[in-house]
């Protein structure tokens, strides 16, 4: 069932299938970094091909990481929408699911990263630098509390919009 109707460019997707990134992500690295590669700003270090949390070495390399990248900018990957009065009356409960999710991400994920969360009129949003995270998020708070779940992916913006409710 179609919890929200998506905007414009965005295709539903289904849970038991894994998404694809079809389009290049602007906030991925256009090259091979240098190693070893450490971000200013979170201080992760890109090392062995990917971005891990690490001790800098003192030589190392200045760049910042496509996460701290796309928060700067302000320009979120994931969002993930939760909304009903089940989630009205149990959001403490709720949103520590979503913050416990995030950080066992984070532990081994140094890109995936909550930005925000804000409430709004009709939902409180989840926005993530990842899409994976904001799936993550979604299949975790739906293991947890069931509800509807409906995932909208817009492979032009790769952008992935999650609709919870309960």
């Amino acid at each position: 069932m179609t919890i929200h109707n998506p905007a414009s460019g965005f295709h539903r997707v289904t849970h038991d299938r894994p998404l694809i990134e079809q389009h290049i992500d602007a906030y991925r690295m256009k090259g091979k970094l240098p190693e070893p590669t450490v971000c200013p700003q979170c201080n992760a270090v890109f090392h062995k091909g990917r971005w891990q949390w690490m001790q800098a070495p003192a030589d190392a390399y200045s760049e910042t990481c496509p996460a701290c990248h796309r928060q700067k900018d302000d320009y979120p990957a994931g969002y993930v929408s939760l909304s009903g009065d089940f989630f009205d009356a149990h959001s403490k409960e709720i949103l520590r699911v979503v913050h416990n999710h995030e950080q066992h991400e984070r532990k081994e994920h140094p890109l995936k990263r909550i930005m925000a969360i804000e409430q709004q009129a009709d939902a409180t949003v989840v926005t993530t630098t990842d899409i994976h995270l904001a799936r993550g998020i979604g299949e975790a708070v739906h293991h947890a509390y069931q509800g509807e779940l409906d995932l909208h992916y817009n492979p032009g913006e790769n952008q992935l919009r999650v609709y919870w409710q309960r």
